[in-house]
């Protein structure tokens, strides 16, 4: 393959050749190639020392890099970074490095930024997305994802989309509140199921959970073995008797990785894009009453990225 800049292909180049050996001159070879005489040149004196291997793509890695950070200097950077728990400006004068290469040296050597560490320890504190490792589940209702998104009603006659904003801080003191849609993915599958609610309180969340396994039974996923969810006291301590019911294990993510049950996260963002904002809505019995065809469309038909393309319904037996 020749790099993404190359003007010829190896196919380019023996074409030079043989034009050359055919006894063209190679200004007219230059000229219906689109290319310069020296890039001809080259190619004929490569092919005249090596033959058609000289004609073979070569890497434009040099052989030497002579101005290469050493690895004892490197050692001397990540032992001030530990000592000192600084960024690169501060690095560079006691370390007499400039501050970029000291960027690199730390991102090379996987060092943790400062903003993820403890001032006084420098041990690290915060969560990263070392742990958003794409996976999925074997079969459908091994591992099914429970979220709510929060999002503003529309009032009688449209709301600022239809026309425009107003006086913001007034429309959100006296504006019609906020709708909660509760969803449930499953893991395998991508089966959704979601309802628009007027509130996230634990007894809400529970009889939506007992509808959405019904939906889910309705479609062949029977039973569900592990629901995750994450941290909120709704889920945490209001769902217990239900799973228990039903024969589910609780999972939570991690405090403050969304990505964990990303697969719910981004449903809602689909959620969003494709149903709550597509259209302008006069109503907010409206847009609630659209989501159910929407649903339809999502699960049987709309092609799903990660299942090549096809709904989720195709992962599902027939019922």
């Amino acid at each position: 393959m020749s790099h993404g800049s190359a003007r010829l292909t190896v196919h380019g180049r023996l074409l030079i050749v043989q034009r050359h050996q055919a006894g063209w001159p190679q200004s007219q070879i230059a000229a219906a190639m689109g290319v310069s005489r020296k890039c001809v040149r080259t190619w004929l004196d490569r092919y005249a020392a090596e033959g058609l291997a000289g004609l073979e793509t070569r890497s434009s890695k040099p052989h030497t890099t002579p101005t290469k950070t050493s690895p004892a200097l490197e050692e001397r950077v990540l032992a001030a970074r530990a000592t000192h728990r600084a960024g690169p400006d501060v690095l560079t004068t006691i370390v007499g490095v400039p501050a970029r290469t000291i960027s690199r040296i730390l991102r090379r050597h996987q060092v943790a930024y400062l903003r993820e560490c403890d001032p006084i320890t420098g041990s690290v504190i915060r969560s990263s997305k070392q742990t958003a490792v794409r996976y999925e589940r074997d079969h459908p209702g091994e591992l099914v994802h429970m979220d709510v998104k929060k999002m503003g009603r529309i009032p009688d006659g449209g709301g600022w989309r239809v026309h425009g904003r107003g006086n913001v801080a007034r429309d959100r003191i006296n504006g019609p509140g906020f709708d909660y849609v509760h969803s449930l993915v499953d893991d395998h599958s991508r089966l959704a199921y979601s309802e628009v609610l007027t509130d996230e309180k634990g007894t809400t969340c529970a009889a939506f959970l007992q509808r959405a396994i019904g939906y889910f039974a309705a479609h062949g996923i029977t039973r569900i073995e592990r629901l995750m969810t994450d941290n909120a006291w709704a889920y945490r301590y209001s769902l217990r008797g239900l799973c228990a019911e039903h024969g589910i294990r609780q999972k939570f993510i991690k405090p403050h990785c969304p990505w964990q049950n990303g697969k719910v996260e981004r449903l809602n963002r689909t959620l969003a894009t494709e149903w709550a904002y597509r259209r302008t809505y006069t109503s907010n019995q409206e847009r609630t009453a659209a989501l159910a065809p929407w649903l339809e469309h999502y699960n049987t038909a709309r092609g799903h990225s990660a299942l090549g393309g096809k709904p989720p319904i195709s992962r599902l037996l027939p019922t």
